[in-house]
């Protein structure tokens, strides 16, 4: 394969993603039209606190004296935590895509609460150099609006 037919198969991804959902779409150039390669998701994001957690901490006798106390610890929000991994499970995807050649260049469309979460994940994976990065919840908007944001921005 040339030079030339490896650049023409390389794109532009562009990822709009909240805690729940994330989309990528692919264009040929920074401002050709989107198309939707591929959609991921994280059905534990949409799932209430209640049915995450399996049960509380028991109680323990001390070892000295008399106290009886709880054995829970302090624990990590489990929706934070299902946002966490899914953040690295997207890095994971646009480091292996830039590693095969495929992306050029990526741009973060997310909502502001997860796009912190989301920037930790791609710095962790060695890619924290977005092309953009824009903080708005895109999630269900069709891709002229997203296309628009994109100009604007």
């Amino acid at each position: 394969m040339n030079s030339a037919e490896s650049l023409s198969q390389k794109s532009y991804w562009v990822v709009v993603a909240d805690e729940s959902r994330a989309i990528v779409y692919t264009r040929d150039t920074k401002r050709s039209p989107l198309s939707e390669l591929f959609e991921l998701e994280n059905p534990v994001a949409r799932q209430k606190i209640a049915s995450q957690i399996s049960d509380r901490g028991g109680r323990s006798f001390d070892s000295h004296g008399q106290g009886r106390h709880t054995m829970t610890r302090e624990k990590t929000d489990p929706k934070k935590h299902a946002a966490v991994a899914f953040a690295k499970e997207i890095a994971g995807k646009i480091a292996a895509a830039k590693h095969a050649g495929n992306c050029r260049d990526y741009s973060l469309v997310a909502a502001p609460r997860f796009l912190g979460i989301l920037r930790d994940a791609l710095e962790t994976a060695g890619h924290a150099d977005a092309l953009q990065t824009i903080d708005k919840d895109m999630i269900g908007q069709d891709t002229t609006a997203i296309e628009k944001l994109l100009k604007e921005s």
